[in-house]
């Protein structure tokens, strides 16, 4: 799934311009990702959960060299499909 196909879902359900609903598409997203900053998470109902999980600073290896690699702690996206949408797909 793309912005453009937001959009064009939107443009398509409103009835609205493609600048509308663009612009309705990318508020969507960045209100998504303000509410995951501020809260740690995102809940869709009847589709899933967006939750930001931290990891921890840990060793790898560059696959063509082999050699080792320092990863620096961070955080990530994980996402949790419902039931609902389980047994929709």
């Amino acid at each position: 799934m793309s912005k453009a196909f937001i959009s064009q879902v939107i443009q398509d359900s409103v009835g609205c311009t493609g600048v509308a609903a663009n612009r309705a598409a990318g508020d969507l997203i960045t209100a998504i990702i303000k509410e995951m900053k501020k809260s740690g998470g995102f809940t869709l109902p009847s589709f899933g959960t967006f939750s930001v999980r931290k990891t921890k600073a840990r060793k790898a290896v560059n696959p063509r060299t082999g050699e080792p690699v320092k990863v620096k702690a961070g955080r990530t996206v994980r996402f949790k499909a419902s039931p609902n949408l389980k047994k929709a797909v």
